[in-house]
């Protein structure tokens, strides 16, 4: 056996030589594009599932959030798997748990700034969901990016 055998992987680059090296690579804004895309499709198919929950069901606009939250969250870990990521290696149901991890966060920042729009602010509840979606965006393409598809 040879001593390369024994050898421990390197630690990853800090999380600011990451940030770094991906704000520098045309593949990283590539990602970025395809993220916006399916983030788009997923806020479409969010929105329309929030619209009829929260519209001619009745729910609680908090409840058809979460509704809404949980069928794009599917949609959006389909769709980022297979063309945004494409490339990434891994376990899906690692990257899966990992995925639901970074969207729940990502789901704090949007009941959170839905919350104050609705009820601090008085803005409509579908406008208000519309920004509280794109508020809660970018944590969630770096979370993503860097764990949830991170190559390995």
């Amino acid at each position: 056996m040879s001593t390369s055998e024994f050898e421990l992987p390197a630690p990853a680059a800090p999380l600011r030589v990451r940030l770094a090296q991906a704000a520098r690579s045309r593949s990283a804004w590539t990602q970025l594009l395809r993220f916006a895309v399916v983030g788009a499709t997923g806020a479409v198919v969010n929105l329309l599932v929030y619209a009829v929950a929260a519209g001619p069901l009745g729910w609680d606009y908090r409840l058809a959030a979460l509704l809404g939250f949980a069928v794009a969250v599917t949609n959006n870990f389909a769709l980022n798997r297979l063309w945004t990521f494409a490339g990434a290696t891994g376990h899906a149901g690692f990257q899966a748990a990992r995925f639901v991890a970074v969207s729940l966060a990502g789901l704090g920042v949007n009941l959170l700034v839905l919350h104050v729009l609705v009820d601090g602010f008085g803005t409509g509840k579908l406008v208000g969901q519309a920004i509280a979606i794109g508020a809660a965006t970018p944590m969630s393409f770096v979370g993503n990016k860097l764990w949830s598809f991170a190559e390995r």
